[in-house]
């Protein structure tokens, strides 16, 4: 058992007013906004890795909020009302994300997306329904989102490929985002304790006590904000684990992809990074295997990014492999975020649904709000 020290238990463990549990996106911005809350709070939060271990420093640092395809789809199963909010809820985001750490240190670049279409018969419906979704996007954004695209030649694909052109999505160097949120923190005075892996709760009177092996720590309120990590604390919640397995290649010279890119619905998703391509997805070839909590790759998903690179991205180019890995997203039965209060002082903000950059600061917004209202 881990014996703390009089000087640990007074400056570090005592008399906290609010305990986060994970330091990605959520956590980090509901910490900011609790400090503007409560200038003099005791705040902390609680990261089980030594860096942000979910999806917040894994994802692929698009800066999107939905390609034609996949509204579409959405629309088929939710109301309109329900699809463009959350598309709003989206946009706030990230407005919000970039009013707080800047497009300078968040490396913003708004070069647009574009989303390539394998099925003619998908891309013949969306461009019917172009209009009707540049219309229904005019009340959030100032122009024109969607056009029809016909020179894929300029990013080195087949001559043929269709393609549609959103104007106001971008990309952000997500590792510089994370260090410039941590660091915002550490100017507020918020502790960040690595390594502690709440793995049990506990009510004890008007408090909470956040256990880790035969660790604790006690605080008044708990905000869970470890997106799906939160179903292991929680296991009623309607959440579930996703993979999403991601490569990067060696720089590639005179490198043509430019932009943020969604094909087959958004299950696979690439741009451009210090000219190199950066290539993500897969999930839908093994859904059942990818709904884990391994941060693993699979040589089936991994053999199909490498084929896209060869057949599409980069067909007819040299290029190396330089690195692969995983993160873990949070969905569940749709694509609301559980935002709620679950108990007297323990509330969460979960289930970002693979659209964290796009939500999360806006949703550890409403959970440090909520959080105190309560």
């Amino acid at each position: 058992m881990y014996q703390t020290s009089y000087w640990e238990d007074e400056s570090f463990l005592k008399d906290i007013d609010y305990a986060i549990v994970g330091s990605g996106i959520v956590g980090l911005n509901s910490a900011l906004k609790l400090r503007e809350l409560h200038a003099e709070a005791k705040i902390v939060i609680l990261e089980r890795g030594f860096l942000p271990s979910g999806a917040s420093t894994k994802n692929a640092g698009f800066a999107c909020f939905g390609s034609p395809s996949e509204i579409l789809s959405d629309l088929k199963n939710t109301s309109e009302d329900k699809v463009f909010s959350i598309i709003e809820q989206r946009l706030r985001g990230l407005e919000k994300l970039r009013n707080t750490v800047g497009d300078k240190n968040l490396q913003y670049r708004e070069y647009g997306s574009y989303e390539i279409f394998n099925k003619k018969e998908v891309y013949d419906e969306c461009i019917d329904k172009l209009d009707y979704l540049n219309n229904k996007l005019s009340k959030l954004l100032p122009s024109t989102v969607f056009d029809k695209y016909s020179n894929a030649a300029a990013f080195g694909f087949p001559k043929e490929t269709l393609l549609i052109k959103n104007h106001f999505e971008g990309q952000i160097h997500t590792g510089k985002m994370m260090i410039s949120l941590i660091e915002l923190c550490q100017d507020k005075n918020i502790s960040i304790f690595n390594g502690f892996e709440v793995d049990k709760l506990e009510k004890e009177k008007d408090q909470w006590i956040l256990k880790y092996g035969n660790s604790y720590l006690k605080a008044k309120k708990v905000l869970i904000s470890n997106n799906a990590f939160a179903k292991k604390l929680i296991p009623e919640l309607d959440l579930e684990a996703s993979r999403a397995q991601v490569l990067i290649t060696k720089p590639i010279e005179n490198l043509q992809i430019k932009g943020c890119f969604h094909l087959d619905e958004g299950y696979y998703y690439f741009r451009n990074i210090d000219n190199r391509v950066l290539l993500g997805g897969g999930r839908n070839l093994d859904f059942k295997t990818e709904n884990t909590f391994e941060m693993e790759t699979t040589e089936l998903i991994q053999n199909k990014l490498d084929e896209l690179l060869r057949e599409l991205i980069l067909k007819g180019q040299n290029f190396e492999i330089d690195k692969r890995w995983s993160g873990i997203m949070g969905i569940g039965s749709n694509k609301s975020t559980l935002l709620k209060k679950l108990d007297e002082g323990l509330f969460c903000g979960v289930r970002l649904g693979g659209m964290g950059v796009a939500i999360g600061t806006e949703i550890g917004h409403q959970l440090a709000h909520l959080s105190s209202e309560n």
